[in-house]
């Protein structure tokens, strides 16, 4: 299996893996080489333009929406508007107060820590963060029992940017002392193409016709995946010869990943198998897919479930998922007339 080839994750999973090393280097460094998300840009640069003309550190940004989309470059980008340093951490590598309080009394006017993952925090450090991102100061309790005191730290006023995939998990004190909040969405096919151009230009890789537009509407609207297959076709391209990339290469080494018109690999296949094979079109419970799958209950609902259910393939319901319309005829399988007239309340039909 391809998908396989590297430390065993999915070639077109949005998580960040080891395949991609060479994401920094395709990172757009402005506003204008960053593609897509046209509104947040919009907002951002007045946001950005306002606080350099009062001379003060930008509010406090959360970014959130599926991984992938480009949060961290967004971060960085902010940063290199602002003309400032950023400190770059995530959640879970912040385990004690001590190491968050270390990380923000070094940090100089304006600059912009950002925390990844920022969900992960531990209750314990996200309770340090409030005074800090509120009052910029920074509240120690020495000592224990009764002797045990207070002391209050001024802190120069920076920008924390927060990235995460789960905004739902973010506390409400914490979310609600972020002045700048923004969503992002998932990509069009010709914002994708626009994406793999300008790196295949970084990279030196020329294409010839639709070979790009080909890669992105397999991408499952997600830059990060875009910027996996095309360098992926580019080994199939380089073996074979071809000095340039031209829509059948690019449609040949597709095939050969497994990876569909639509941008789902066998993996995903094989949900949707197991909802119309071995459960009737469903419900089935989280945990009878997983088993019957062999995959774990956390990867099925965080990883492939999303893109399903933006695809209208799979829905989910009290009872377990259940598969619709659209899965049965990708699936190449004929919806029973039972199973039709069952879920017929769960497809937009």
């Amino acid at each position: 299996m391809f998908d396989d080839d590297f430390g065993g994750e999915r070639l077109i999973s949005s998580a960040k893996s080891e395949y991609d090393i060479e994401e920094n280097i395709l990172r757009p460094k402005t506003m204008e080489e960053y593609i897509g998300q046209d509104k947040i840009k919009e907002n951002l640069a007045v946001y950005m333009a306002a606080a350099k003309n009062r001379g003060e550190a930008l509010d406090h940004v959360l970014l959130y929406g599926p991984p992938g989309l480009g949060k961290t470059t967004l971060a960085h980008i902010i940063a290199n508007t602002m003309g400032t340093q950023i400190k770059v951490t995530s959640g879970p590598a912040i385990e004690r107060s001590g190491d968050l309080a270390a990380i923000l009394t070094n940090l100089n006017e304006g600059d912009i820590l950002f925390i990844d993952e920022i969900h992960r925090l531990n209750h314990a450090v996200e309770e340090i963060l409030y005074s800090a991102m509120e009052d910029y100061a920074l509240d120690i309790i020495v000592g224990k029992g009764p002797s045990a005191r207070n002391i209050r730290f001024s802190l120069k006023r920076f920008t924390l940017i927060g990235a995460t995939t789960r905004a739902g998990m973010l506390s409400s004190p914490l979310r609600d002392r972020f002045g700048i909040m923004c969503r992002l969405d998932m990509y069009t096919p010709s914002e994708l193409q626009r994406i793999v151009e300008r790196s295949a230009k970084t990279l030196g890789i020329a294409f010839e016709g639709d070979g790009s537009y080909e890669i992105a509407r397999r991408s499952r609207g997600t830059p990060r995946i875009a910027n996996r297959l095309l360098k992926r076709v580019r080994d199939f391209s380089a073996v074979r010869g071809s000095a340039k990339i031209t829509k059948e290469d690019a449609r040949g080494a597709l095939a050969r990943m497994e990876i569909d018109e639509l941008g789902l690999d066998e993996t995903d296949r094989n949900l949707l198998r197991a909802l119309i094979e071995k459960f009737n079109g469903g419900p089935a419970g989280l945990d009878t897919l997983a088993a019957t799958t062999g995959e774990d209950v956390g990867t099925i609902e965080d990883i492939y479930e999303p893109y399903l259910l933006q695809l209208g393939f799979i829905a989910r319901t009290p009872r377990g998922r259940v598969c619709l319309k659209g899965g049965y005829e990708h699936m190449g399988v004929k919806m029973p007339e039972s199973v039709r007239k069952q879920m017929s309340v769960f497809d937009n039909d």
